[in-house]
């Protein structure tokens, strides 16, 4: 075919008059010369081979199998199609070539949603959808016998056949969520509000470990512009999931977003902790774990820097952890004094009993930690919290409870709060060592049993 210039007044293209009565605006001309500005010139194909006189013309060709009133490209989002191989060493590189003579597409059931993420781990492919995961044998593929009996045999084939893992569950769409450490490969599924733990035991549901209310909850509010995103924290050897109602790329400073970023810990099989960072992307490197937020990159559990400050903050920002006293469950009690093991710099900032009757329950008195509580009085030290002996930490709860019913004798006038368990909160002051490392090893109560 060859291509030539043509007045735009009077041009000619596939052989027609071009009628440019309506055209208001002539297009500009599309060469670099002769005048980049010109309104009266362009270029169009003619469609005669050679621009000959009676010569063969050009079409679209034959299209078989078109059952489309317009042809166009399509999405398939269960398929998958490979090209030729890459080799480095030799410096051969066909990842170009797509030979329609081979058998190079495979496809997964189509109503299990799209194919949202692909992962290779030894001779076989993974594959995740949106509500399903399967596993597909590369290289090789598997014969089975009349009997039902299989063997894998090596064959031509790139990708052998899928076989799904058991279990109705999928990534959605929350690739990100997606983390890798050893055999064990972790990712969310927001359709069944649940996070999941595949192995070579199969699929776990992980979010069952003591925290399904809360994952139900929280996968509820999600929509579709929120985020999950996963990374394993090798430095610590857990996973890493941060919850994010609105999209952090687009706006990863916001302080009016909901988000919740916890980790998950294989030795204990339980969710150990909560923090207060909201990642764009993690990773970890070398021992290492990384996270980005708002286009730099940050080093965790770094030396150089305060303990729970993240990004640059200004404020430091505390951490807590509740538990429940509920030993002896079926036996009313009451909760006389709380002690722990560990640094200097926690406090109790609540405790709780559970409710008795229809609205009752017993509180207590905010327990300082050992520096903040102490204070002089005629030149003797006393502490208003936490008294340490033996390196041991230990207080008296004081009861701060209104008044029920014909009570005369309440609140800070009584010791303990009553309940059959009571719930706490213990977290570190902004006194003691600020930014430094603070430890809790164990936490434990004394009381005495009750018939109130």
């Amino acid at each position: 075919m060859a291509t030539i210039e043509v007045n735009y007044f009077n041009s000619f293209m596939l052989n027609k008059l071009v009628d440019n009565t309506n055209n208001p605006t002539p297009p500009k001309w599309l060469g670099g010369s002769p005048n980049a500005n010109s309104t009266n010139h362009w270029f169009i194909e003619e469609s005669r081979i050679r621009g000959g006189y009676n010569n063969v013309e050009t079409g679209y060709g034959v299209k078989a199998h078109i059952v489309e009133d317009n042809a166009e490209s399509q999405t398939l989002g269960n398929g998958i199609i490979y090209s030729g191989l890459f080799n480095s060493r030799t410096g051969f590189n066909g990842t170009n070539q797509f030979p329609v003579g081979e058998d190079i597409t495979k496809s997964v059931d189509p109503a299990k949603g799209s194919i949202q993420k692909l992962y290779a781990e030894d001779t076989n492919l993974v594959l995740f959808q949106e509500n399903k995961v399967s596993r597909a044998l590369i290289d090789k593929d598997a014969i089975y016998s009349a009997e039902g009996g299989g063997s894998i045999t090596s064959t031509r084939q790139v990708i052998g056949q899928i076989v799904p893992y058991a279990g109705e569950y999928g990534i959605s769409k929350d690739p990100g969520s997606f983390a890798v450490y050893g055999y064990r490969k972790y990712f969310t599924d927001r359709r069944r509000n649940a996070v999941l733990r595949l192995s070579m035991d199969g699929i776990t549901e992980i979010s069952n470990y003591g925290m399904k209310d809360y994952f139900r909850d929280t996968f509820n509010d999600l929509n579709s512009s929120s985020v999950v995103l996963g990374s394993f924290d090798t430095h610590n050897k857990v996973y890493v999931t941060s919850i994010q109602k609105t999209k952090t790329f687009t706006n990863p400073t916001s302080d009016t977003d909901t988000y919740d970023t916890l980790c998950f810990d294989d030795s204990v099989n339980g969710w150990v902790s909560f923090f207060s960072f909201k990642p764009t992307l993690m990773g970890s490197l070398r021992n290492n774990f990384y996270s980005f937020y708002d286009g730099k990159i940050y080093k965790h559990y770094s030396d150089t820097s305060d303990r729970g400050v993240f990004y640059e903050e200004d404020d430091l920002k505390t951490s807590s952890i509740e538990f429940v006293f509920n030993s002896n469950i079926s036996m009313p009690k009451v909760f006389k004094t709380i002690n722990y093991e560990g640094s200097n710099g926690w406090e109790v900032t609540s405790i709780k009993s559970d409710t008795t009757g229809t609205s009752y329950n017993d509180i207590a008195k905010r327990i300082y930690s050992y520096d903040e509580g102490a204070y002089l009085d005629s030149g003797v030290q006393y502490r208003a919290g936490f008294n340490r002996k033996e390196n041991k930490y230990f207080a008296n709860i004081v009861n701060d409870s209104q008044p029920r019913g014909a009570e005369v004798v309440y609140s800070d006038s009584i010791s303990g709060v009553k309940g059959f368990f009571t719930t706490v909160t213990i977290k570190t002051d902004q006194t003691t060592n600020v930014g430094g490392p603070k430890e809790l090893f164990a936490v434990s109560t004394n009381y005495i049993e009750s018939s109130y």
